[in-house]
């Protein structure tokens, strides 16, 4: 069969589809074939028409004509995106023989950074490297999925002809062992070899399991991957007795979603409050109300001493002696980079894998996003930035110029009916720090400012305002208006809703 000699480009998103005609839809952004026209190489690629979206809660960013009518991941709604411009983004093309990118990862940030070289580099030779058996999903909705709030075929990021369109080799099942920086090499667990002109690694980050004794006993488990989901939902039954040790985001949201399926959930938490990394002590008060309102119980200030049982578990013992029968233990007591592979590759690695603002590792043809990335002794290990970082190392490893300068971390929480977003700094750690906090309508609400400008807050059961919030914050507005005046929560809420964009 004769190769298809013609090429056609979306004057909507930029999207090169080759073929004899061109498609009945936009693979990228939708756009219908009368949207099409011949490509020739002197045409621009970058079309004029903007057709992304950010959700301003989350960073989710979504391809499209009009924004989606609810964020997957947040839940935000259709009013609360914002069209998205990459900084910097120009299409190029090799020119000549098309360049090799293996992405190792395919997660959000390994997704998104082969997305951004499609777009591009039409030619290019894209091939992501997953170690997970299943398509890549959106990692954050786990919990959902053991909620039953969704099944999983709502879990992958894009359905397998996705990537057959796009041109992307996805390989799953596949592990990394070593990487020449030198010879330009991976070496894989199969014994293969494979060459690239240019790396990104994505590879995500693995739970941290602290060494209590009885952690290696049959049902104590952690909660990170698709695997770990489809083994909980294994075990529990109505009368299965569930604990999990540690009272962070991930820790809640696994214990909010299985208290109406099991005989009961407890969550124990080192910590005097919840939440010690997105909310102070006076806002964690109305949130451990509400845990406690659905029935969770909750441990704080508390030390694990031991899980007990025989070969499968029977309960976690405390430092103080006490015994939380459980029959089902997880554990969520925070994630650590996975940078063994770059530590033996000899790049530089901190927390993670140092990266300049062009996500450029100590190897200027490695680049390093999302969970594994460690940006100006920042590691965000979460989805926002991991989305956005993978999308600025695939148009620089592209030959594009995007600048990663980084972004406040952002928190958007939904625990069986509470919201609560919260972003920046939250805890002020001196004098320099001022904070105006209060209750509106029963909503806690918390604002810390220092040198005129608002560089945290935290929304308590209303974030109605978290859009205006987070802009407020990430590009800096003057609030001295604030602080001259009342100081009072109404008033700050009046200046987010009256500011100019």
């Amino acid at each position: 069969m004769a190769a298809p000699t013609k090429t056609w480009i979306c004057t909507v998103c930029g999207y090169i589809h080759t073929g004899d005609e061109p498609p009945e839809s936009c693979v990228l952004c939708g756009a219908g074939r009368d949207l099409f026209e011949p490509y020739e190489e002197s045409a621009p690629v970058v079309p004029d028409v903007v057709s992304q979206w950010r959700c301003l809660l989350c960073d989710y960013v979504a391809d499209g004509d009009e924004p989606p009518e609810v964020c997957p991941i947040c839940g935000a709604t259709a009013d609360q995106f914002e069209v998205y411009h990459a900084e910097c983004v120009e299409a190029v093309s090799s020119g000549g023989t098309p360049q090799t990118f293996v992405i190792v990862g395919a997660g959000i940030a390994g997704v998104s950074a082969a997305e951004s070289i499609r777009k591009a580099s039409p030619d290019a030779k894209i091939v992501l490297l997953s170690k997970e058996a299943q398509l890549p999903y959106y990692r954050l909705n786990l919990t959902r999925y053991l909620a039953s709030e969704i099944g999983a075929e709502h879990l992958p990021l894009h359905p397998e002809q996705w990537y057959q369109e796009q041109g992307i080799e996805l390989r799953l099942s596949t592990e990394v062992c070593t990487v020449d920086v030198d010879q330009r090499c991976l070496s894989l667990r199969s014994g293969e070899n494979l060459s690239y002109d240019k790396l990104i690694l994505a590879m995500g980050s693995h739970p941290f399991v602290p060494p209590v004794p009885g952690a290696n006993r049959e049902n104590v488990t952690i909660l990170r991957s698709r695997q770990d989901a489809e083994y909980i939902l294994a075990q529990i039954q109505s009368d299965t007795r569930v604990v999990v040790i540690g009272g962070g985001l991930l820790g809640l949201e696994a214990a909010g979603a299985l208290v109406g399926k099991v005989q009961s959930v407890a969550v124990l938490e080192g910590y005097g409050w919840l939440l010690p990394r997105q909310l102070s002590q006076t806002a964690a008060v109305p949130m451990e109300r509400h845990v406690r309102s659905l029935g969770i119980e909750l441990y704080q200030t508390v030390k694990v001493k031991e899980i007990v049982g025989d070969e499968r578990v029977r309960g976690v013992r405390l430092e103080d002696g006490t015994l939380v029968p459980a029959d089902l233990v997880i554990i969520s007591t925070g994630v650590r980079p996975n940078s063994y592979v770059a530590r033996l590759a000899g790049l530089e690695v901190n927390s993670g894998i140092v990266v300049n603002n062009h996500l450029q590792t100590s190897q200027p043809d490695v680049y390093a996003a999302g969970d594994v990335a460690e940006h100006l002794g920042v590691v965000y290990g979460i989805w926002g930035p991991s989305q956005f970082q993978g999308t600025m190392a695939g148009l620089n490893a592209a030959g594009s110029v995007a600048e990663f300068v980084g972004i406040p971390r952002s928190n958007v929480l939904k625990v069986l009916g509470f919201d609560m977003f919260s972003i920046g700094h939250v805890a002020p750690e001196d004098a320099s720090y001022e904070v105006i906090e209060g209750t509106v309508n029963d909503h806690y609400q918390s604002f810390v400012f220092r040198d005129s400008h608002m560089v945290g807050a935290i929304l308590l059961g209303d974030t109605s305002q978290s859009a205006h919030v987070k802009h407020t914050v990430e590009q800096k507005k003057d609030c001295s208006r604030i602080l001259q005046g009342d100081r009072n929560v109404a008033s700050v809420l009046s200046f987010l809703v009256d500011q100019p964009d």
